[in-house]
């Protein structure tokens, strides 16, 4: 990997505050679009600031045409702007190549979300007291009651606890730290599974949630065990953690919370990032109101 790459990733790491994940995302796609530029040079590697934008252009085209999706290549797209801006910035080309690129447009789906009776029902399919069953009955309540990122529940450290204000230090995206409020059924299985904690973690461990074995709990396993408690009750439905953040945050705005609250409260960097929970509250009450008003639909003749 040559020098300006090395030096890309870690400026988002050290500057931006990148995650591993990110990071490595945006490792793969320059790879891809360097592989490609040596392909195109007849297998001879090619300078940062000999690349063109009809480079760039055939680039994005055989992504196209191999058939990949308009997200993925958005993905790409925006590692390149990223890194090129970075080359400007650092004074290895003088001017981005890739800012002209323009993103591929593509329809933004509502994300999907469950009921507030369907969470309640998935919360009581946690049987039991043994240590996995405390556990999992706190966690699947932390992401409900705290609208938690699986990476932001998995970084979870005993040090993080505010219970005596009831709340949680939550380390998100960037880095950026937020302060989230507990309820009192969250703060309840919390301090249940916080009096079983000690006699399983692995000493040392400062992760707050762990595995049976004592060792830090990894993001498949939590994953997994969302995914089985979920299907108990919901079926066709994408059964993964972050339905029960978009159910968080949909439950709020359809009980009158402020939007920026919201917002805050989701660690999101941007209200529009936000504001795609409105769309789904304005289509609950539309159908809130065919079902309740007898004249908000023409009957046919």
């Amino acid at each position: 990997m040559d020098i300006s790459s090395q030096k890309f990733f870690r400026y988002l790491e050290l500057e931006k505050r990148y995650s591993r994940h990110t990071i490595e995302n945006y490792r793969i796609d320059l790879n891809q679009f360097s592989k490609f530029l040596t392909h195109l040079n007849d297998g001879y590697d090619i300078s940062w600031e000999r690349v063109t934008l009809r480079d760039i252009r055939a680039f994005l085209m055989e992504l196209h045409e191999s058939g990949l999706g308009k997200r993925s290549i958005a993905r790409k797209v925006a590692t390149l702007k990223s890194f090129f801006r970075y080359l400007e910035i650092s004074g290895v080309v003088t001017q981005s190549i890739a800012a002209s690129v323009k993103m591929p447009k593509f329809e933004k789906k509502l994300p999907e979300f469950l009921t507030a009776e369907e969470v309640s029902e998935i919360l009581l399919t946690v049987k039991g007291q043994s240590f996995e069953a405390v556990r999992d009955r706190a966690i699947l309540e932390l992401f409900y009651a705290c609208g938690l990122r699986l990476s932001e529940l998995i970084g979870l450290r005993m040090e993080h606890l505010i219970l005596r204000e009831k709340a949680l230090r939550v380390h998100g995206k960037g880095n950026k730290e937020r302060i989230v409020p507990l309820g009192d059924m969250a703060l309840n299985a919390l301090k249940e599974y916080i009096n079983r904690r000690p006699a399983v973690a692995l000493p040392g461990t400062r992760e707050l949630f762990v595995l049976s074995s004592g060792k830090k709990m990894y993001p498949m396993a939590v994953q997994r065990l969302v995914k089985k408690y979920i299907q108990q009750v919901v079926r066709n439905t994408k059964a993964h953690p972050h339905i029960l953040r978009h159910s968080y945050a949909t439950h709020l705005l359809n009980n009158g919370a402020n939007i920026r609250v919201v917002k805050d409260l989701l660690g999101h960097e941007n209200l529009s990032t936000t504001q795609v929970y409105t769309h789904i509250s304005i289509e609950h009450l539309q159908n809130v109101y065919k079902n309740a008003h007898k004249r908000a639909t023409q009957k046919k003749s």
